[in-house]
């Protein structure tokens, strides 16, 4: 199989493609203004100690002082000693003190940023623990032989200096990778540790890495052909960072300087906008209907205009084999995780059945985020789900509605003027008036002066009181008021 990955910049956002076999399997988008500073590591100056609320002001070099309480102090580090109860702050800390600590809640409003001298570092399948000593497992890795297999493939990477857990990415991930995770995080850490000797307190000890630099971090282990990048000054920093910390992917790295958008390539522009749209077109014919909630996401497959076999029972057999590779594509590339119910053609074949599930497993098989798949529900449904890693496509590229807010659809005109008639009679009978005069829009309007000019007439008549229709070209199809004169 042959992947590569394009990597676009502007100012305000980097996108990130994965291109498997010519095909864009997934995309990455991280945009500037969004990036918070959740994870940083500074050295800092306690500038303030607050007896009172138990808490110090601590200077990191941003527009407000951050905030440390005393339980987000290892007093282990400070004091050398364990302790059940929060020793007191000004044991702790003194004004003038520089202590490494990291940010965990970025400033809001009025309010700096919140920190924690219990410093963490984390890559794609382990965390590193400076001030710790153990191999910890994610709790939500919930099998026993498998939290048993990790533990002893991570301890040996442990001592008395430094511990990992690993996080539930790992589940699954072989010895090379997670030896991969580890020695990149042991490089990171040192380079935290010179920059902390070097006392350098204007910049972060250590900064959450763009999305730029996590990829290639996170795809670290997966074999690509080359990653092309658009834009001079980042290619020369993937440069400098994969030859310091992931050196076997620096020959990989290719300078794009072409007049034609790298996103072009591939057609990943025209892919990311058909990912948009609920409907997804099979080859065949065929088609799938993809919706999304906040509960879970439905995958309708049809066979569409496919009659290639002679008979109907092979002809849903298959379009559902076809639907299941669009459907693991559509999964990764939109990012879709939770609960997922596919609903097939329906099948009487036991066989074809099963077949269908192992093509949907084989297809999902090269998806890196963990899946499951529970088989055919007593109503035909297939049951799976897909753990969540980061925002959908969507609700990355997309909001609400101002028009249907969020329901996906929109009043008919005819039930929109159907309402318009009732307003009439509603309002006349609670107030005194001489006349009416209804602003809709022009779809509305139109319907009511040709379609309903009878009705309309009908509502004069019976409220005895003159009705006139304005269009006001700035409302929606669903906006109208009704005017007293």
């Amino acid at each position: 199989m042959s992947a590569e990955l394009l990597i676009n910049i502007t100012p305000s956002e980097t996108r990130v493609a994965l291109i498997e076999n010519g095909s864009l399997q997934e995309v990455h988008i991280e945009r500037e203004a969004k990036r918070g500073i959740v994870g940083n590591i500074y050295l800092g100056k306690v500038i303030r100690v607050l007896p009172g609320m138990q808490a110090a002001f601590v200077d990191i070099n941003l527009d407000k002082a951050a905030f440390l309480h005393a339980s987000d102090i290892n007093s282990k580090l400070i004091l050398n000693e364990e302790t059940d109860q929060v020793p007191d702050i000004r044991a702790l800390v003194h004004e003038g003190q520089q202590l490494m600590v990291q940010v965990v809640k970025d400033p809001l409003g009025t309010k700096g940023a919140r920190l924690t001298t219990d410093i963490t570092i984390a890559s794609r399948y382990l965390v590193l623990m400076p001030n710790a000593s153990h191999a910890g497992i994610s709790q939500r890795i919930e099998d026993a032989n498998e939290r048993k297999r990790l533990k002893s493939v991570v301890s040996p990477y442990c001592d008395d200096k430094q511990g990992f857990i690993v996080r539930t990415a790992g589940e699954g991930a072989g010895e090379l990778e997670l030896k991969h995770d580890a020695e990149f995080l042991r490089r990171v850490w040192q380079k935290v540790l010179e920059r902390k000797k070097r006392k350098q307190m204007k910049l972060p000890l250590y900064q959450d890495l763009s999305l730029s630099l996590r990829v290639l971090r996170d795809f670290v282990g997966i074999e690509l052909e080359r990653i092309r990048i658009d834009s001079k000054l980042t290619f020369d920093q993937l440069v400098v960072f994969t030859k310091e910390f992931v050196p076997e992917l620096t020959p990989l790295l290719e300078y794009y300087p072409g007049e034609r958008p790298i996103f072009d390539l591939f057609s990943v522009e025209r892919e990311i906008q058909r990912a948009l749209h609920r409907k997804i077109e099979l080859k065949s014919g065929g088609y799938l209907i993809i919706d999304q909630t906040e509960a879970m996401t439905t995958i309708d497959i049809n066979t569409g205009a496919f009659v290639g076999h002679r008979n109907l029972e092979d002809t849903i057999f298959s379009t559902n084999v076809e639907a299941t590779q669009a459907i693991a594509r559509q999964l990764r590339l939109r990012n879709l995780g939770g609960i997922i119910i596919v609903d097939f053609i329906d099948m009487h074949d036991e066989d074809h059945k099963r077949r269908v599930l192992h093509s949907l497993d084989m297809a999902m098989s090269k998806d890196n985020v963990k899946y499951s798949i529970h088989g055919f529900s007593s109503l035909g449904l297939v049951e799976m789900t897909r753990k969540r890693t980061r925002e959908s496509l969507e609700h990355i590229l997309c909001g609400e509605c101002p028009v249907c807010t969020g329901r996906g659809n929109l009043k008919t005109v005819e039930t929109v003027c159907f309402e318009i008639l009732r307003e009439i009679v509603r309002v006349n009978r609670a107030h005194d008036a001489d006349k009416f005069i209804v602003y809709a829009s022009n779809a509305v309007c139109e319907f009511l002066a040709n379609d309903e000019c009878h009705n309309l007439g009908e509502v004069e008549v019976f409220i005895g009181k003159q009705i006139t229709v304005k269009a006001e070209t700035m409302y929606n199809q669903e906006q109208f008021d009704v005017v007293m004169m």
